[in-house]
């Protein structure tokens, strides 16, 4: 029989990071709400916050660093990275890339069914966005 297995979605911060349940409940509201309609093809999402700098050192625009990895049933993950000058920001901007990243990745290999030139291809893009 079929089980339905809810997707995951975990946080990972760093030291200079604050990683609080509110920060947590966030992360998995933003990002389920953004990928939802992609159902149960994205099965884990994993974020990674982290702060270029000490808390003390903080001055810059784009100190947050904002990482998500995205596991897709039968494809490779799609990875995105956003920064920003505080953790909403980053997670905002990153979430935007991810729902356009997944959408993308899905099409490409959807109409490649071969699809590893594809995903080589998308990585890459993704890279510099």
């Amino acid at each position: 029989y079929y089980l339905k297995v809810p997707m995951q979605i975990l946080l990972h911060t760093d030291s200079n990071t604050h990683n609080s349940q509110a920060m947590v409940e966030h992360v998995k509201a933003v990002v389920s709400d953004a990928i939802k309609r992609f159902g149960e093809r994205v099965t884990r999402v994993e974020a990674h916050l982290s702060n270029v700098h000490s808390q003390v050192k903080s001055n810059t625009e784009q100190d947050i660093h904002c990482t998500f990895e995205a596991h897709l049933v039968g494809l490779d993950a799609v990875v995105v990275k956003a920064s920003a000058g505080n953790a909403h920001q980053a997670i905002e901007l990153a979430t935007k890339k991810l729902e356009r990243a997944i959408d993308r990745h899905i099409a490409k290999r959807s109409s490649h069914q071969g699809g590893s030139q594809a995903s080589i291809a998308l990585d890459s893009q993704d890279e510099d966005t």
